[in-house]
């Protein structure tokens, strides 16, 4: 699409959002609800109690609410079917309504009336309501990761990567059923990070802060369009207790090497004013291991092939991770329709002295060794980061269907400095021993407003309108310096200075509108990209201005009370992260190193998908995607004995899944979730004269168990498993995982004593074969998984809940493509 077409486009979306925003008096009228009240044997009203809807085929639970003080709840329904409500309240017995048959139309349900427990004490209570583990939705898979003994001393790396359908692979790359370039959201913000940098911030925060995890394939308007593969959005924990409470938790882990984790979590509520925040703290040691043997080819007339050397490599890096991190915010109340919200974070994480060894052997063709050199990479790593963020809501009625406009202005910034000392000694040659020494220091600034707008409309319609603006600006620098012998210069081959301004304008709206047995939604997204890289070394300054539309619709149809159908389609991009196009050279050991590409353009994806919904439990998808320009991690070779590892384009990329989720309840206290995606990736390109044309069916199978045993008692056990594969030119064999965990409630439940093992039988481990005509390597990589963990939480402060806000800022998908920048 041309340039100068996309302000007609803007023009065309701001002008709707206007009209929505000015048009007067709202003309909405009430979708279909369900209210009622809630009161004791007395007749008094109960504020604060817990609401809970649910689909009466299944009982899983649809929407929570907490009451008012008049004791009153409001569920505003998005489609129909029977449903029934249940309440609940600390010194209560729980109690709920029959199954009404919900149409069209508002209905009052009978109050429920909740009686006095026998005793208050909460260790007799016999009603704590506990969301399952697993939820399968209409457009996502929702992990309710709180409360599980799974997540206890864990990582969220470690818990994401048992999440249905998501895999990580040996550069630490997220996939999501079998598709990389997935889009990651923590709170509602994009990280300034990708690959292995995502991988140690997740690893960094605890799974214990964890709320839920959303798997969401096929994301609306809304969201912004980057994520080929889709988003994973990951909520913390937020207390919703009133007054002044809080959480105290800490954890003990052991592999080879001790891991810990601590955090404190306060929160003050009062009426207007809301006060919250959170420390995190970890160290965790750990060892990664890599063993590597390449083969180096010429190739004649109709491709044969020549050996002319081989090498075999051993590695061991010791690593060592420190973090800090802290969050601090408020929401108040500015009047009845509005609220202010003011947020500012700070993380820091040092890797220091982390020590990698690796001892390499190079044959010749005849395989006799031609030289030994033993390296030692010595690495320094401080990344201390900030950002802030100022938000506004506002309703322009008072009724529950008003229209509605929130705001956000963010800033960020991020630091990285990065020194790496390899020493090298050379066994079999005459080559003098060298000390390459790196420096690198890099700054990244985001800067981000947003504004969005929703009016419900007549006839059970909704319209959804924003605008947004984002610019980044980025600035590295390394200096290398070589030592052979007594001579230091500075290696003009690898030391170099670059700069990346990125400006992105985006625009979008949404339409829905329910009907009897059918829901639709259609929206358009709108982006204009300016982007500039200046390299002070080489020639590799670009600049590139592009616009593009990203519709999306969604059509679910109701065929009977035990069938629905869904279908989506949506357009996205996966812009390069500002790592992936940064050209410096990272030198992992003598032979290998890492570098970014800044010739990588933005792979586009058309994404449709059919799923049929059984008794709203069991679902069926059929999906398929065509990516143009898929972007995917390879290894390439320099000479005959190195290596470069980068991202290039490929040409193509066709994905074909079948993705079946089967909840099952064995016994009252055995729930178990299922899930299996059959997928078939092909993928079409040319790398270092190699043609690629080719693909391998491949299948994901997860499986996980929660028992609730007596006396406080429950236990989960996860199991997952991952075919063999085929992505780009890297062929992966199978690897699995079992982990199990116990936990124990104590103190009246306000205490939680947790034991977990992850990777029990230690088959978490990862075989690939990667091959082009002048090159194949075979390599074999693990890391201390199996760890056995033991966690203590405690709970302290009031135990009365309120409603919390959920904030999701500006500066979004900027900070999650910040990686390596």
């Amino acid at each position: 699409m041309k340039t100068a077409l996309y302000p007609k486009y803007v023009s065309m979306l701001l002008m709707l959002l206007t009209i929505a925003v000015y048009s007067g008096k709202s003309q909405a009228q009430s979708t279909g609800q369900l209210k009622g009240t809630v009161r004791t044997e007395s007749g008094l009203p109960v504020e604060f109690a817990t609401v809970t809807l649910h689909r009466a085929g299944d009982s899983v639970v649809v929407k929570a609410e907490f009451t008012d003080a008049d004791g009153a709840y409001l569920f505003g329904l998005s489609a129909p079917g029977r449903y029934y409500v249940a309440a609940s309240q600390v010194g209560f017995t729980k109690a709920k309504t029959t199954v009404v048959d919900v149409a069209t139309d508002s209905q009052t349900l009978p109050a429920l009336v909740l009686r006095a427990s026998q005793s208050t004490t909460l260790n007799e209570v016999k009603v704590v309501a506990q969301k399952p583990l697993y939820e399968r939705q209409a457009d996502r898979t929702v992990v309710n990761v709180e409360g599980s003994s799974l997540a206890a001393g864990n990582t969220s790396l470690d818990v994401l990567a048992r999440a249905p359908g998501v895999t990580v692979d040996n550069n630490d790359n997220l996939a999501l059923r079998g598709r990389q370039n997935v889009l990651v959201l923590i709170d509602g913000k994009r990280q300034p990070m990708t690959g292995s940098e995502l991988a140690d911030y997740l690893r960094a925060l605890p799974a214990d802060q964890l709320k839920s995890i959303e798997l969401i394939t096929n994301p609306p308007a809304k969201y912004d369009a980057q994520g080929t593969a889709g988003i994973i959005a990951i909520n913390l924990r937020k207390d919703q207790r009133l007054g002044t409470n809080g959480t105290v938790q800490g954890s003990y882990g052991r592999s080879q090497y001790d891991k810990y984790t601590a955090g404190l979590t306060l929160n003050n509520r009062k009426k207007g004013l809301n006060l919250f925040g959170s420390y995190n703290y970890a160290n965790r040691d750990g060892l990664a291991m890599l063993d590597i043997h390449r083969d180096f080819y010429s190739v004649g007339p109709n491709r044969q092939q020549t050996l002319t050397g081989s090498s075999d490599q051993i590695n061991r890096s010791r690593m060592y991770f420190l973090s800090h991190s802290a969050r601090a915010g408020l929401d108040y109340t500015l009047s009845k329709r509005t609220v202010l919200g003011l947020v500012g974070s700070y993380q820091q994480s040092r890797s220091p002295g982390q020590i990698a060894q690796n001892q390499t052997t190079l044959y010749d063709a005849a395989g006799r060794p031609t030289d030994v050199y033993n390296a030692r990479n010595t690495r320094n790593f401080l990344s201390p980061n900030g950002s802030i963020n100022f938000n506004v809501k506002h309703n322009f009625a008072d009724s529950t269907n008003s229209p509605e406009l929130t705001a956000d202005v963010d800033y960020a910034r991020y630091r990285t400095d990065r020194l790496q000392e390899l020493v090298t000694n050379y066994a079999l040659s005459d080559r003098i021993n060298t000390l390459l020494v790196g420096d690198q220091q890099g700054d990244l600034t985001i800067m981000s407003a947003k504004a969005d707008f929703t009016r419900p409309l007549a006839r059970r319609s909704r319209l959804e309108a924003g605008v947004k603006a984002s610019r980044v600006s980025s600035d590295n620098d390394v200096v290398f310096r070589l030592t052979e012998g007594a001579l230091t210069i500075v290696d003009l081959s690898r030391t170099n200075r670059f700069r990346y301004d990125e400006t992105i304008l985006a625009a979008y709206g949404n339409w829905s509108r329910t009907l009897a047995k059918t829901t639709l939604q259609f929206g358009v997204r709108a982006e204009q990209t300016l982007a500039e890289g200046r390299q002070a070394v080489g020639d590799s300054s670009f600049t590139r201005r592009y616009a593009q539309l990203f519709p999306s619709a969604a059509i679910k149809r109701t065929l009977s009370k035990n069938h629905e159908l869904n279908l989506t389609l949506s357009r996205r991009i996966n812009r390069p992260s500002y790592g992936q196009l940064n050209p410096f050279r990272i030198i992992i050991d003598p032979t290998t190193a890492g570098s970014g590409n800044p010739n990588l353009r933005p792979e586009t994806s058309y994404n449709l998908e059919l799923t049929h919904t059984f008794k709203g439990t069991f679902s069926t998808g059929l999906s398929y995607s065509r990516t143009n320009l898929p972007i995917i991690g390879v290894v390439q070779p320099e000479t005959d004995s190195t290596v470069l590892s980068t991202a290039v384009n490929l040409n193509r990329q066709d994905y074909f899944a079948l993705t079946i989720t089967a909840p099952v309840q064995p016994a009252k206290w055995w729930q178990m979730y299922n899930n299996a995606v059959f997928y078939y990736s092909h993928f079409v390109g040319n790398l270092a004269g190699t043609a690629l044309n080719k693909g391998r069916p491949a299948f994901n199978l997860s499986s996980n168990h929660t028992f609730t045993l007596s006396k406080g008692w429950s236990a989960e056990l996860n199991g997952s498993f991952q075919s063999g594969e085929q992505y780009g030119f890297l062929r992966v064999r199978p690897n699995g995982q079992v982990t199990a965990g116990f936990q124990k409630a104590l103190w009246e439940r306000k205490g939680t004593l947790r034991l977990n093992v992850a990777d029990i039988f230690f088959t978490q481990k990862v075989r690939a074969v990667s091959a082009y005509d002048n090159y194949i390597e075979r390599f074999y990589q693990r890391r201390d998984s199996r760890t056995a963990t033991l966690s203590f939480s405690y709970r302290f402060g009031n135990d009365k809940v309120t409603p919390t806000r959920r904030r999701t800022t500006g500066a979004e998908d900027e900070k999650r493509r910040a990686g390596g920048a």
